[in-house]
């Protein structure tokens, strides 16, 4: 039998359910039409729940020139997220961690040379690389900031 006490957690999490779905972040994503590898690194966020809005453009510069992206810092795809700039395959474990604690002077984040084992980089047979997230600020210095591998912790 059906009792309001029965009802009501279930009901509750029906409602919150569109609530928790508009608190996905949202990433959005210019890439080159001819680029192959910057969809599994797309694919990557949406499976771990980014909102992901995804632009094919035929010049990925004006928009690393809008986020401010150091020349040396570049890789096959530009995003932005919260306000932050995004270069290349960071993987989305390095995404939430810089969102959780928006670190001093930091306006984003690039993971260039494209790493073997980064999302989108997977080679089969291959295992992933170690390599540095690197932060960069408005000044357009940067800094290692993040050690990972794959598309996890080192």
């Amino acid at each position: 039998m059906l009792t309001r006490r029965s009802v009501l957690p279930g009901a509750f999490a029906l409602l919150a359910a569109p609530a928790a779905a508009q608190r996905r972040e949202a990433v959005e994503v210019w890439r080159d039409p001819h680029c192959g590898c910057c969809g599994g690194w797309v694919d990557h966020l949406r499976a771990e729940g980014f909102a992901v809005t995804d632009r094919v453009v035929p010049s990925v510069a004006p928009f690393r020139r809008m986020l401010g992206t150091p020349s040396d810092l570049l890789s096959c795809h530009a995003a932005r997220v919260a306000g932050f700039g995004l270069e290349g395959h960071v993987p989305a474990y390095a995404i939430r961690r810089l969102l959780a604690e928006r670190p001093a002077g930091i306006v984003g984040l690039s993971v260039p040379a494209m790493p073997i084992g980064t999302p989108g980089m997977e080679v089969p047979g291959r295992e992933p690389e170690t390599y540095d997230v690197v932060g960069w600020r408005a000044d357009g210095t940067h800094a290692p900031w993040l050690r990972l591998r794959g598309a996890g912790p080192a």
